[in-house]
């Protein structure tokens, strides 16, 4: 007999804890049975369009003894009180990317699972379509040689649509625009294919003639630990694209979606691409591959299912999304640089330190 679902709750009820609860109901393995938004009017439009209760407070879901974990989908500077509260009350968090907006509160976010026994997934979906685990499979049986060099874009015309009214317009919410909001996902791609990233230079510009506080064009070049190099790509102010190309000494890998079913994953197989091209064949020797069949989304939620079943973290760990995040600021401060090299495990050194001496003016 197969367990019965994991019962979890949700709070924040906008437009992605819709696609969240859809991908959590063609599962048997997560339940999402309570709703909780500061918002009145969002309770109920969500109970409405849903069908899942939603409570008037946060306190009351937290009471629920059936309920074992709990999904954020509130805005990033957020995600640290309200996954205290969470993990205070002895449920398992599942946090969307990134981990925070800082990350000294990321650090804080991943000291709560030692501090009340519970776990944090984070929602880095990116690594689980088809086409990306492909690639590291081809990557693991030595398919593709020695990997020395990964190149990622992911893009889309954000910028162009911004307003003051928008969170996504200010420097202080949205760190360097698409740097923070889409090469994030990339950087925690690269580093799930290449390994431990040792350091980051990156450049940045405005074009968008929107007029916002930040950034809108990103250029980032990362060095691996063991000397593999890479490079991610933003671009706010074009079509959306999501791509990853990888390099080896026996072949390359590229994988390109349809960015337009991003928030229908279990269709992105459809109007994808996946290829190799092996040795020195070039260009007309390329096989197309068959994308996997995926629901990134889901497998997540499944993923959080897990930990809260187990009690133990899985792969989308708070370690790995602070990762991403270190790398986010390492780029950031290099901006700063004019495209000097920052180190990443100096920025997590520096970050550790202030949570030390958050911890210690507390006290």
């Amino acid at each position: 007999m197969s367990p019965s679902p994991v019962n979890v709750g949700i709070v924040g009820l906008g437009r992605w804890a819709r696609v969240l609860r859809r991908a959590a109901s063609k599962s048997g393995t997560l339940k999402i049975i309570a709703g909780y938004s500061r918002s009145e009017e969002k309770r109920s439009a969500f109970q409405r369009e849903t069908g899942v209760p939603v409570v008037s407070d946060l306190r009351t879901m937290l009471s629920y003894p059936m309920i074992d974990g709990v999904i954020l989908t509130v805005p990033n500077e957020q995600h640290l009180p309200v996954a205290a509260q969470v993990a205070k009350a002895k449920k398992h968090v599942y946090v969307e990317k990134p981990i925070a907006s800082t990350l000294e509160d990321g650090l804080e976010i991943a000291g709560l699972e030692q501090k009340y026994g519970i776990t944090v997934t984070v929602g880095h979906s990116a690594r689980l379509m088809g086409g990306i685990r492909k690639i590291r499979e081809s990557i693991d049986t030595g398919e593709l040689g020695r990997v020395a060099f990964l190149e990622a874009n992911f893009s889309n015309p954000r910028g162009l649509e911004l307003t003051p009214n928008a969170w996504r317009w200010y420097k202080d919410k949205a760190p360097g625009g698409p740097l923070s909001q889409l090469a994030i996902h990339q950087f925690d791609v690269l580093h799930y294919l290449g390994g431990e990233i040792a350091e980051a230079s990156a450049t940045a510009s405005k074009l968008s003639p929107v007029g916002a506080e930040v950034d809108d064009q990103s250029m980032t070049l990362l060095k691996f630990s063991d000397g593999k190099v890479g490079y991610v790509g933003s671009c706010w102010t074009s079509p959306g694209v999501f791509a990853v190309r990888v390099f080896g000494s026996k072949g390359l890998m590229h994988y390109e979606i349809d960015f337009d079913t991003w928030d229908t994953p279990d269709q992105l197989h459809k109007k994808s691409t996946l290829y190799i091209q092996r040795g020195k064949d070039g260009y007309a020797k390329r096989e197309e591959l068959k994308v996997p069949e995926s629901d990134m989304f889901r497998a997540e939620l499944e993923m959080f299912a897990e930990s809260c079943r187990t009690g133990r973290a899985g792969e989308l760990s708070a370690y790995n999304g602070n990762i991403a995040v270190a790398i986010l600021y390492a780029a950031l401060r290099s901006v700063e640089k004019n495209g000097q090299a920052v180190r990443v495990a100096e920025v997590i050194k520096r970050a550790q330190e202030r949570v030390g001496e958050r911890v210690h003016d507390v006290a």
